[in-house]
């Protein structure tokens, strides 16, 4: 072989070893970079329900509190506040789903995006009129496409948006509201079906609780149930004050 040949196959091999090397470091790039993204999502079962875009999922063998991302539902107090807290049981509660961490608020919650299957929880309860674009908070790329949900839903006048002039639960917080005052408890008899009623289980002591009564929205009272008797075949037992 001439000294030319020799310098040829030398070159060959160094730009085969060279292209070979480049290809293992794009590999580690993607196992660093993309695989870790693709997997920071946990799935967990659904055990309460504090309010429209918030919700208890099990992870770790704890409940842990999840703030819904780029949406914000109307709070206790006001109008469709119950209606959206509903919704989101009936979406979510008692089920295993998946959980996208977006970030942690400063109360210490988890805030991201929870999906059941195909089903986007956050999407849905813009779709269904039961919660606001937070618009404030909603930055990531897939908001774009939330507020094209959002003027659907408004232009529908679904949900919420069927109310002459909606106010955003932001603006409702910002004026002092959101504790129900306390006063004489309603009471609600076991005996007639109270249809349209919404019901709050209290975790802990496994007693429930009707609208109007003085603990309806305590800390605990995540579980929701569409009647009386849907709260007892659960477990929970009615409170001796408001629930007869």
């Amino acid at each position: 072989m001439v000294e030319g040949d020799v310098e040829a196959v030398s070159g060959h091999k160094r730009r085969r070893n060279w292209a070979a090397g480049f290809s293992g470091i794009c590999l580690l790039l993607v196992e660093i970079l993309i695989i870790p993204a693709v997997c920071y999502c946990w799935q967990g079962k659904v055990v309460g329900i504090s309010d429209g875009d918030t919700i208890t999922v099990m992870h770790d063998g704890k409940g842990e509190k999840i703030r819904l991302y780029g949406v914000d539902s109307p709070e206790k107090g006001q109008d469709f506040g119950s209606k959206a807290k509903q919704f989101t049981s009936d979406m979510v509660f008692g089920k295993t789903v998946n959980v996208k961490p977006i970030d942690q608020d400063r109360y210490g919650r988890t805030v991201g995006i929870v999906t059941n299957g195909e089903v986007n929880l956050n999407v849905e309860l813009i779709r269904s009129g039961h919660a606001w674009l937070y618009r404030k908070y909603c930055t990531r790329p897939e908001c774009r496409d939330w507020k094209f949900v959002e003027a659907t839903a408004k232009s529908r006048k679904t949900g919420l948006w069927s109310m002459p002039n909606p106010v955003p639960p932001w603006d409702f917080r910002h004026n002092g509201h959101g504790c129900q005052e306390v006063g004489r408890p309603q009471t609600f008899s076991m005996n007639r079906s109270n249809t349209g009623l919404v019901y709050h289980g209290n975790v802990s002591s496994m007693v429930f609780h009707g609208p109007g009564c003085r603990h309806y929205d305590c800390k605990n009272c995540t579980a929701v149930f569409k009647s009386k008797e849907e709260a007892v075949r659960a477990g929970y037992r009615p409170h001796e004050e408001c629930v007869k």
